[in-house]
């Protein structure tokens, strides 16, 4: 008896550490999804809409952990990335297309990031004509300097910080009856302001860009389909993280700004407007999660962009390989850095719009990757015995159509309605 308890022990001893060695992608992934963006997008929804979205959070996290296992399982099944497979089995032309759809939204939420950088920073008194390009030359180094073990440590350690948004939610001390009843019970109104944002709060969720990076970054960590349980585990443990930390933000500014009736239109303003309503731990507290949010996600943006249309043009990649083996891809990296950091330090740009609608065209282009996925996903001769099975299948389908729905929701009541915005 003693034997075999012993044989259990060190398999489970075993299978920790092995899980240490594997854990990363799924939760950076799904960590840095809550960007300066989608902080912006989930204080919009606290602050304008106080605890009646939350409820939106449960079906999407059980959609985004089914889409990101669905990832991991393509990548230990074929050992390519997305894009690499959407080329190969659906062509050059559609993926072009794609990609450069894929492109300019991720460019607005590369700039969407380092507007957060410069926002987070200036509630520090730090000047964004200091702190963007300071912030942008910093993430050039991680990746381009870097190998992807030490820019993984560095990932993995950012993901940390997002705790800052649970103590913010606890200090803005909402009336927790009233959080769980409009979380399992709740007021459901799909005007137009209330339907835009729910796209924004599913595009920032479930990013287009999560599936390429995930996929790509699993692959280029050389896991293998024994080591799949563990990545399993990686991804499902992000999959619930992330939602939990949005779950936070929007508590809180629902507990302060929509109680006291304050209107923002960013993250910094509600950072700003905390202070008076619950102290000024909490605006610091905001403020830094800000900050970590944006720079961490400012690193990982551009390199799923590379990712991406690097593997779907047929380009070298890999944060291993030095700049003349894969130019275009640490050039395109480079690129999206400069760019997104060069637009924001122009005078009076419509930084926050950018910043809010780049999350709703996240919650338009991902229905279209999601049918890619779904369609690679169950051809039994790429996949083998990792094809999806019919619940898999039911609940993203569903997914894929509700989101169709609520954007064509959107667009009617925007036609209806011109000029309304949040």
């Amino acid at each position: 008896m003693q034997i075999i308890e012993r044989i259990k022990n060190t398999r489970m001893v075993r299978n920790f550490f092995i899980f240490l060695a594997i854990m990363g992608p799924g939760i950076i992934t799904a960590n840095v999804d809550n960007d300066a963006g989608g902080i912006a997008t989930y204080s919009l929804a606290g602050a304008h809409f106080g605890y009646t979205l939350l409820w939106s959070l449960v079906p999407i996290t059980l959609a985004l952990i089914i889409i990101q296992e669905m990832c991991a399982r393509m990548a230990v099944a074929t050992g390519k990335g997305l894009a690499d497979l959407i080329r190969e089995n659906f062509g050059v032309k559609i993926t072009f297309h794609l990609m450069w759809v894929l492109l300019v939204v991720n460019l607005l939420n590369v700039m969407a990031e380092f507007a957060g950088v410069a926002a987070s920073l200036e509630i520090f008194h730090v000047n964004k004509i200091v702190s963007v390009p300071f912030a942008a030359l910093f993430v050039w180094m991680i990746v381009v300097k870097g190998t992807y073990k030490s820019v993984e440590k560095i990932f993995l350690t950012a993901c940390l910080f997002y705790v800052t948004y649970v103590f913010s939610g606890f200090i803005a001390k909402p009336e927790w009856t009233e959080v769980f009843r409009q979380t399992i019970k709740p007021e459901i109104t799909f005007d137009f302001k209330y339907s835009v944002m729910l796209v924004g709060i599913i595009g920032t969720t479930i990013a287009p860009w999560m599936q390429f990076y995930l996929q790509s970054s699993i692959v280029d960590k050389g896991i293998s389909v024994e080591e799949y349980k563990h990545v399993r585990m990686d991804v499902v443990g992000g999959s619930i993280l992330a939602p939990v930390v949005a779950f936070f933000i929007v508590v809180a500014c629902a507990a302060t700004l929509f109680k006291a009736g304050v209107n923002i239109e960013s993250a910094k303003d509600a950072a700003m407007a905390l202070e008076p309503l619950a102290g000024k731990n909490a605006k610091w507290l905001f403020a830094f999660g800000l900050f970590n949010a944006s720079i961490f996600a400012a690193s990982v943006l551009p390199l799923s962009t590379a990712y991406c249309i690097c593997e779907g043009m047929g380009w070298n990649t890999g944060v291993d390989k030095r700049f003349e083996e894969a130019p275009q891809f640490f050039g395109l990296y480079t690129a999206l850095i400069v760019i997104g950091a060069g637009v924001v330090l122009i005078p009076n740009f419509p930084l926050l719009k950018i910043m809010y609608f780049s999350q709703v065209g996240n919650g338009i282009l991902l229905p279209f990757i999601l049918i890619f996925m779904l369609l690679l996903i169950n051809n039994k001769e790429l996949m083998g015995d990792f094809v999806n099975n019919r619940f898999l299948n039911i609940v993203t389908w569903l997914t894929v159509v509700l989101i169709i729905a609520l954007t064509l929701l959107m667009v009617a009541f925007s036609l209806s309605n011109p000029g309304q915005l949040i």
